[in-house]
């Protein structure tokens, strides 16, 4: 009974208010199906679960995720 939490950041889809519910289902479906190829896990028994978190509220190299892209990106 296998359990996957995908945590994203709230942007991306329509006017950055995150992901859509069509986008989140492809997530759902393909990790699901993965799991059924490659261990042979039986879908009904899959669980996923997607976390947005607002994206002030994730950071990456010791720094917010905005100011990680800033300074990446020179």
């Amino acid at each position: 009974m296998p359990y996957v939490n995908i945590k994203i950041t709230r942007e991306g889809g329509p006017d950055d208010t995150g992901p859509t519910a069509e986008q989140k289902a492809v997530l759902i479906k393909g990790t699901t199906d993965l799991l059924a190829q490659v261990l042979n896990k039986n879908p009904a028994t899959t669980f996923v679960v997607i976390d947005e978190v607002a994206l002030e509220d994730w950071g990456v190299g010791g720094l917010p995720v905005a100011e990680y892209r800033k300074v990446q990106s020179g």
